[in-house]
């Protein structure tokens, strides 16, 4: 089959959308996986429901980035409760395109499931562009378990990409 930029790009976009939502739901497992047994004798103990999230996301922080530095605009707790799936879904949709895209010309980038495009994009992204950015702390300042919980998050990603690009690619 000849190579088609448009073919790659629109199926790696529909493949990245689909990828987003598989992560999300990785990591919506992992995270009741490995959430730590609540000990209700436990006086000291610090309650789920009790717990006050103080540092936003990145995909928050790039969305109120851009707000204020296009719009002038401070999101509102709403706003940014809707705008940081929004970057999830848009950054997940381009890396989808790209990666159909280079499927198209180099079908080598296949090889091994999409898992070597989501070790790439775990390493560009997250420990690299995200901290440069100012979006995240530096990657030194995380756990080992938080490297590892990204990782697999994106070992997910990048299969389901490249899946949801096979099925639609026939």
């Amino acid at each position: 089959m000849k190579a088609n930029v448009l073919r790659g790009m629109f199926v790696g976009l529909v493949a990245g959308l689909a990828a987003s939502w598989t992560m999300d739901r990785f990591q919506d497992v992992w995270l009741v996986l490995t959430a730590p047994e609540p000990q209700p004798d436990d006086a000291n103990s610090v309650q789920p429901e009790a717990v006050e999230v103080t540092e936003e996301n990145a995909t928050v922080k790039a969305a109120s980035a851009v707000s204020e530095g296009l719009f002038d605009h401070s999101l509102t707790a709403r706003e940014k409760e809707l705008a940081g799936p929004a970057v999830h879904y848009a950054v997940g949709a381009a890396s989808g395109a790209a990666y159909g895209v280079a499927a198209e010309f180099l079908p080598e980038v296949t090889t091994g499931f999409g898992m070597p495009f989501g070790v790439a994009l775990w390493i560009t992204v997250d420990e690299g562009a995200v901290p440069l950015l100012g979006l995240a702390k530096g990657p030194g300042e995380y756990a080992l378990s938080t490297h590892l919980y990204a990782l697999a998050s994106h070992l997910v990603f990048g299969a389901t990409v490249e899946g949801v690009r096979r099925v639609l690619h026939k």
